[in-house]
């Protein structure tokens, strides 16, 4: 008996299969790397970053609190830097999971961009949870080796091969090591590999941890690729280079892969280690920001505050909104106040 073409009984009109009971993209198909092509997430953004034509002196990402920032030819070379300090000073296998807890930085993606490029498992946690809260996702991750900061370190019970603080001289002397490309040990990462293990919400039961592949994040990654290549294809003009404002915590699950989508993409991040609505519209003048992914509070702050007024917030295009889902209603008063601002959810 002839296989019956699964397109034949799906919707042409709703992409709804009513053999399978389950919907289909109506989008043309992205394309993906061949699925047996040992591959990481990170090797992956930065495969496409250095098809930009990007300077390497542009600056990458900025932390508005401290006043410290990071051009992406210097981002390249700390992570460079950093997995051969890792293979150098710790014993480290493949799939070992390393636990992050720190407040925003401009070490953070160095840090997640080394440990992926090694096929170490990242596992960001809040730095606002509780001691036991962080004991209970290191059982759950099974870590053996952790970053935080002076201020987050005494959350971390003992692991195998111990805590790396971030605002430490030895942290920044394994950001500085010269000359490695052709030293550093070659990894071979499948794309079914897991990549990260993001923790739940805990809104239901106790937290728990979520396995994401490479495979999962370098979708998620070519789906920014492809936006980001039909923007401006009917302007005479190309687009800005993208400036992007960060309300997103970065051990959350969206804003870690946005964050990956920032580097692909040439972008620009400002980041502030503790949010607050007017500090984010002073950098959004005073970058020029061009886009940011919010939460639907942070929508409804922009609708209900005058504060809007007092800034200059022309530069800005686009919100993308994700995490929980936005009324209609509070949508289109969201474009009636600023119609040139696409609202994406």
């Amino acid at each position: 008996m002839a296989e019956t073409d699964p397109k034949r009984l799906m919707d042409p009109k709703t992409g709804f299969s009513h053999q399978t009971g389950t919907y289909s993209s109506l989008r043309p198909p992205l394309p993906l790397p061949p699925i047996n092509q040992p591959l990481s997430v990170a090797e992956f953004c930065l495969s496409l970053f250095h098809r930009t034509s990007t300077d390497g002196s542009t600056t990458f990402v900025v932390n508005e609190t401290a006043g410290e920032s990071l051009s992406y030819s210097q981002f390249v070379s700390q992570v460079r830097s950093l997995a051969y300090s890792l293979q150098q000073r710790y014993s480290l296998s493949q799939n070992d999971v390393a636990f992050v807890v720190s407040p925003p930085s401009i070490h953070i993606p160095v840090v997640y961009f080394a440990l992926l490029s090694l096929g170490i498992i990242v596992s960001p946690s809040n730095p606002l949870s509780s001691n036991s809260e962080i004991a209970h996702q290191i059982q759950l991750s099974k870590s053996v080796i952790a970053f935080a900061t002076s201020k987050t370190f005494h959350k971390i019970p003992s692991l195998k091969h111990g805590t790396i603080l971030l605002d430490s001289p030895e942290f920044l002397s394994m950001l500085t090591q010269s000359n490695v490309d052709n030293i550093i040990k070659s990894v071979k990462v499948n794309q079914s590999d897991t990549a990260a293990i993001l923790y739940s919400s805990g809104t239901t039961g106790r937290v728990k941890g979520v396995m994401v592949t490479h495979r999962n994040l370098i979708g998620m990654m070519a789906i920014i690729h492809r936006y980001n290549m039909n923007q401006g294809k009917d302007n005479d003009k190309p687009p800005p280079r993208p400036v992007t404002f960060f309300t997103l915590p970065l051990f959350h699950v969206f804003g870690f892969f946005m964050l990956l989508g920032m580097v692909l993409s040439a972008s620009t991040v400002v980041l502030v280690e503790r949010f607050h609505f007017e500090e984010m519209l002073r950098a959004v003048e005073k970058y020029k920001v061009t886009g940011m992914p919010v939460s639907p509070p942070v929508v409804v702050a922009f609708v209900k505050s005058d504060l809007t007024k007092k800034y200059n917030l022309s530069s800005l295009q686009g919100l993308g909104c994700g995490g929980a889902s936005l009324g209609e209603e509070m949508a289109q008063r969201f474009k009636k106040k600023f119609p040139n601002v696409l609202l994406a959810q």
